[in-house]
C-alpha cells in the first residue's frame, strides 16, 4: 500500500512531468513546428522508409522479417528513452512533440533499414550479424556525426559514437538472438512442452 508520503512524491513528479511535457509543446510551437526544415527532414525519415518496405519486404517471409525489425524498433526505442532520460542524447527537433524520442528514427528509418538488410542477408545466405555489424557501424560513425552536424541530435554527459555503435551491436544481438529462438520453437513445437 502507497504511504501517504510516496503518494505526495508520486503527485510531485507527475506535476513536473506535466510542466515538462508543456515546456516540450512550446519549444515544438515555437522552435520544431511544420514551417520548419528539421520538423520535414523528419517527416521524410519517418515516410521513406515505412514506403520502401511496404514496396520491397519479401512477403513469404513477412513474419520473421517484421519479427526482427519490430525487436529493432522496441529495443531501439527503450534504449533512446534511457538515454533521453539520463540526458545523454537529446533531440532539438521533434515530428512529434509529445513523443520522448526521435520518432523517425525509432520507428521507421532504423528499423526499416535494419530489416532490409536482414532480408538481403537471409535471401542471399549472408552473415546477419556481420552485415548488421556494418549496419551499426553506418549509423553510429556516419549517419548520427551528419545528423549532429544538422542539430537534429545532441549527445552529452559522456556520449559519444562509439557508444552509440556498442548500443546498436547490443540491439543487434539481441534481435538476432530472439528472431533465431522464436524461428526454433516455432520449427519445434513441441521441443520445451511437458
Amino acid at each position: 500500500m502507497m504511504t501517504k508520503e510516496q503518494g505526495k512524491k508520486l503527485d510531485e513528479i507527475l506535476e513536473m512531468q506535466e510542466k515538462v511535457v508543456s515546456m516540450w509543446m512550446d519549444y515544438w510551437k515555437e522552435f520544431s513546428h511544420v514551417e520548419t526544415g528539421p520538423f520535414w527532414v523528419i517527416v521524410i525519415m519517418l515516410i521513406v522508409p515505412l514506403v520502401i518496405i511496404f514496396l520491397k519486404i519479401d512477403r513469404t517471409k513477412i513474419f520473421q522479417i517484421g519479427f526482427y525489425g519490430f525487436n529493432i524498433h522496441t529495443w531501439f526505442t527503450y534504449s533512446d528513452v534511457i538515454a533521453m532520460r539520463l540526458g545523454k542524447v537529446y533531440y532539438p527537433f521533434q515530428a512529434i512533440p509529445i513523443m520522448p524520442v526521435n520518432f523517425a528514427l525509432d520507428a521507421s528509418l532504423v528499423p526499416v533499414t535494419f530489416m532490409l538488410v536482414y532480408q538481403w542477408c537471409i535471401n542471399n545466405n549472408k552473415n546477419v550479424f556481420l552485415y548488421g555489424v556494418f549496419t551499426s557501424a553506418f549509423f553510429a560513425f556516419l549517419f548520427k556525426p551528419v545528423m549532429e552536424a544538422w542539430d537534429l541530435i545532441k549527445l552529452d554527459k559522456g556520449m559519444n559514437y562509439f557508444y552509440l555503435f556498442l548500443n546498436y551491436l547490443l540491439i543487434l544481438v539481441l534481435a538476432i538472438v530472439l528472431t533465431r529462438l522464436f524461428i526454433y520453437l516455432k520449427q519445434n513445437p513441441t521441443k520445451f512442452k511437458k
